[in-house]
């Protein structure tokens, strides 16, 4: 409940000993079938990590963060792993589903890292920029077929923390026995105002959308378009 996006860091590492807590509290995240169809690449090098915040709209904090965590879903492993047991037989790693389960599978893991990291007094921010150029990410970290990086994320101290971004009201999302489509509207006008006061704090009344302007504003931008055609030249959605 004391979540927030950390966007500045300070100049101390993260340990090993950490890092391992980490991704180890995101192994224990549920998973479909036990396929743990993930991987994780931890950048620390200065120039990898400079490499890639200019791929992923120059996020200054990608290079200030001690750790930037790739998520990967992997179906590589996968496929490899069945190789042997299969022979001959048909093997089906290349479906929609199982694009499905892996990109579920990361996701989980991550917020269960995303959990682990800030009760060891660190701060996160996730990178949907990482997919902003996602062949040449790819290519920079040497991820294989049926690999794709879901999303970035900074692990650090922080440095400076924002403050608590107000969520829709549970009303709006909790529906009970069944979708409850009349309570759209209303729901959402409630929220509106509230991100709307929010924002005009934030910003020393410099800017006061309310949250559906700022959706309707980003779904009228294409975005990423170039997804599709990458996944299916990596192997995924082939049936």
């Amino acid at each position: 409940m004391k979540h927030t996006s950390v966007r500045q860091f300070q100049d101390k590492p993260v340990g090993e000993e950490q890092l391992a807590a980490i991704i180890g509290a995101a192994q224990m995240a549920s998973t479909s079938s036990n396929v743990q169809a993930y991987s994780v690449i931890a950048v620390t090098e200065p120039a990898l990590k400079a490499q890639l915040s200019g791929l992923s709209g120059s996020q200054a904090y990608i290079e200030q963060c001690p750790v930037f965590l790739v998520w990967c879903a992997d179906l590589y492993r996968l496929r490899e792993t069945v190789k042997p047991h299969l022979q001959d037989a048909p093997s089906y790693e290349d479906t929609m589903e199982n694009l499905v389960v892996a990109t579920v599978d990361v996701a989980l893991a991550a917020q269960n890292a995303a959990v682990a990291a800030e009760s060891l007094g660190l701060g996160i921010v996730y990178i949907g920029g990482i997919r902003n150029n996602i062949a040449e990410v790819s290519e920079l970290l040497g991820l294989p077929d049926l690999v794709y990086p879901v999303f970035g994320m900074c692990v650090g101290y922080p440095a400076g923390v924002n403050g608590l971004r107000p969520r829709l009201p549970l009303e709006a999302v909790l529906h009970h026995n069944g979708y409850d489509k009349e309570k759209t509207e209303t729901q959402v006008a409630a929220y509106d105002k509230v991100s709307s006061e929010y924002m005009h704090k934030r910003t020393g009344g410099q800017n006061d959308t309310p949250w559906s302007v700022m959706m309707a504003k980003r779904l009228a931008e294409p975005t990423r378009l170039h997804m599709k055609e990458f996944l299916e030249g990596k192997g995924f959605m082939q049936r």
